[in-house]
Formats: C-alpha cells, structure tokens, sequence
C-alpha cells in the first residue's frame, strides 16, 4: 500500500504545482498573468523533478500511467501491481486540481474566458485534428519513455536523476508540446478534467469530452511504444 499512496502523493504534488502554474498564467488578476509559454513548461519541469523526489525512493515515481505500463512491458514493475499504480495516479490528479481550484479560489469569477479556465485542468490541440493531435501525443510519449530508461541505464551522481528527468520534460514540452500541449501522461489530463466537470467554477464550459480519449489513448500507446523500441534495440 506505501508504493500506491507514493504514487498518490506524488501524482498529486505534480498536479497541484503543474497545474497551479498554468492557473497562474491564465486566470486573471494573478500576479503572474500572461508569463507565457516558457514559464509553465520549465514549472513542469521542476515539478516533476520535486514529485519524483518527494517518492522516487517509494514508489520509483511513475507518477504516469503511461510510464507505469512502459515497465510492466519492461519487466520493471509487476503487472499485478500496475492497476494499484494507476489508480492512485488518477486519484492523486482528480485531488490535487481540486487543490488547485481552491488555492485560486477568487480567480475563477474575475476570468472570463471558460477555455483558459479548462486549460488550468487539462489539455486541448493547437489545431484540431484528430490523427495528428493523436500522433503528437504517441511520439511525445515514447520519447519521455525512451528517455526515462535512457537516464536508467546510466550511472550519474546519486540524486542527480530527477533533475535530469525534469529537464527532459522541458525539452519535450518546448519541442513537442506546441500542438498539443504535450499530456505525455493520461492521468495528468483526464483526473484534472474529472475535477472541471464536477466543480463549481463560475462560467465554466464543457469539459471538451469528445477530446478526452487523445491524451489518454495516445500517450498510453506512446509509452508502449517507446519501451517496445528500447527492449528491441537497446
């Protein structure tokens, strides 16, 4: 049980800083309103690096479900324990937006623009289209998986890994993330989404369902893929 509240917490600290920078940047009268595009990426960066941290010694802080069933193909997690670790991912996002809502509490009413506030919660295409929002997803996806068994296979510094993952991070989301803006990862997308469709938040929209399944669909199929590719190659 200490590995799934791990992944839980860490899920949910991710969440909660990862999304909190977005809601920074978007809602209105924060003081950090229209920092931009490089803020929230390296903030995701560093949040992953601080979950990873927080739960790594745990739980090996998947923190993703994508990841999760990467190293049940990989042979590095047991498949009986791989439905525990996605639970606990998608609880850890669903509460840690609701954290996120409530630190911004007084913001919602002051925005008005019911796409940024979705935004805050989950993803949404630069363009939609269907195959290429789909496809973006699956090569972010296997390129973070790749890249975590990459940094694995090495020996650095004790302690140096998380950085390193969380620099990945911002080199994926500068990269690759403008189409999409880069899930890589379901629970990310789809527990926040969960959170925006239940919450009261002044002026919402819908919580755009009929794209739901991408950041869910593609990064799982990405995550197999890039395990896939390094047990083949590597």
């Amino acid at each position: 049980m200490s590995h799934y509240f791990a992944e839980f917490f860490g899920t949910l600290l991710l969440i909660l800083l990862g999304d909190g920078v977005v809601a920074g940047v978007l809602l209105k009268k924060s003081k950090s309103e229209n920092a931009g595009w490089m803020v929230i990426v390296v903030a995701w960066g560093i949040a992953v690096t601080l979950a990873i941290y927080a739960v790594g010694k745990i739980s090996g802080a998947h923190l993703n479900p994508a990841v999760t069933v990467a190293m049940v193909l990989n042979g590095t997690l047991p498949a009986s324990e791989m439905m525990g670790y996605i639970f606990a991912q998608l609880a850890g996002a669903f509460v840690g937006a609701i954290l996120v809502w409530l630190h911004y509490l007084p913001h919602w009413k002051e925005t008005t623009d019911a796409d940024a506030k979705l935004a805050v919660f989950c993803t949404a295409p630069a363009i939609r289209n269907t195959f290429s929002n789909l496809v973006s997803e699956i090569i972010a996806t296997a390129v973070l998986v790749l890249s975590i068994l990459f940094v694995g296979a090495n020996e650095f510094t004790q302690g140096l890994n998380p950085i390193i993952i969380g620099m990945i991070i911002i080199s994926i989301g500068l990269g690759l993330g403008g189409t999409t803006g880069f899930a890589i990862n379901p629970a990310r997308d789809l527990g926040p989404r969960i959170a925006h469709f239940i919450l009261p938040i002044p002026g919402k929209r819908n919580s755009d369902w009929s794209y739901a399944w991408i950041p869910v669909v593609g990064p799982t199929v990405g995550g197999l893929l890039g395990a896939w590719i390094y047990n083949l190659v590597f």
